[in-house]
């Protein structure tokens, strides 16, 4: 399992140029699945985003999570996190998990996260258009297989 995570002042998903859904600030997460993956990894990210010190105290340093700021989640899927491009130019999405099963962890995976804070999402497979004010920047790669 894999997650990108961007620190936002501000971001929306829009589907068919409409608002879908929005959060004024906290973490822009971009999710996929690969096989072997299960709700051990789901649980291991969770705790891991939720306790990521990349938000800035009282000094200017990046010293609280999430939680401690009171933030909130957008949570998109997005398949092209697991693209293998080591063959030509063309990337290659085998790895990534396919759409019925993925769907299950993903929702699962909000799910979980929604139990501590506020989750607002996209819509799984569809076409989305995500505006991220990136605050700093700041974008972290999450690995579940690299504890």
């Amino acid at each position: 399992m894999r997650v990108l995570i961007q620190r936002s002042k501000e971001s929306h998903v829009s589907i068919q140029e409409k608002l879908y859904s929005s959060i004024p600030f906290g973490f822009v997460l971009f999710v996929c699945f690969t096989e072997g993956d299960t709700l051990k990894d789901i649980e291991y990210l969770v705790r891991k985003i939720l306790n990521l010190r990349i938000f800035n105290d009282e000094k200017g340093i990046m010293n609280k999570s999430i939680l401690e700021v009171g933030g909130s989640i957008l949570s998109i899927s997005q398949f092209t996190l697991y693209a293998d491009t080591k063959k030509g130019n063309r990337p290659s999405y085998l790895k990534a998990m396919n759409g019925a099963r993925a769907i299950k962890l993903y929702d699962a995976f909000n799910e979980e996260l929604s139990k501590y804070i506020n989750v607002q999402t996209g819509i799984f497979g569809s076409d989305m258009q995500v505006n991220i004010i990136n605050d700093g920047p700041v974008t972290i790669l999450l690995d579940s297989k690299e504890k």
